[in-house]
């Protein structure tokens, strides 16, 4: 089998269960699929050479940030009663934000097939921890350093919530 038909069945694989996060309505499955949609994406960076992408995918997100997912999940414990009902609004947006992504992700990957033959020539020295610390540093500083500063606001978010809903049940 080619690599090519092996990237195209992971391929197919990944968006699948990516889909079935999204379709499925009990939500301890949705995080068991996202779960596998990782573990996917880490073969797919294996495929392309980058072990170290892999790796770090699994144990990070697969492995830490799942497990806080389905232990908040369980905590939770949500019912179809518990459920505000949704507007058309909020459905009519959600549709208008669904196809400004659509969009986006069709322009990306109309630019994505020309900067595929310039990747194929620096693609042995792909995976390289060293050239990933070199891209990472150099050429994606600022949008390194926004993501921190997201993980930082969505934590400090998380505890000011947190702490809202204690000092309401005192």
């Amino acid at each position: 089998m080619s690599l090519e038909v092996i990237a195209a069945i992971l391929g197919g694989l990944t968006i699948g269960s990516a889909l079935m996060v999204v379709i499925s309505k009990h939500p301890v499955r949705s995080v068991l699929y996202l779960v596998l949609t990782f573990f996917l994406i880490s073969s797919n960076y294996i495929l392309m050479n980058a072990q170290f992408l892999a790796i770090v995918n699994i144990i990070v997100y697969a492995g830490a940030i799942m497990v806080l997912f389905l232990f908040v999940l369980m905590l939770l414990n949500l019912n179809k009663e518990n459920e505000p009902k949704s507007s058309m609004l909020v459905t009519f947006s959600a549709v208008i934000a669904g196809g400004a992504l659509f969009t986006v992700l069709i322009a990306a990957l109309k630019d994505g097939a020309v900067m595929a033959q310039a990747a194929v020539e620096t693609a042995n020295q792909q995976g390289l921890v060293q050239n990933l610390g070199q891209l990472l540093f150099t050429k994606y500083v600022l949008p390194f350093e926004v993501s921190s500063v997201l993980f930082i606001a969505a934590m400090v978010g998380a505890v000011l919530l947190a702490k809202r809903e204690k000092q309401t049940l005192s």
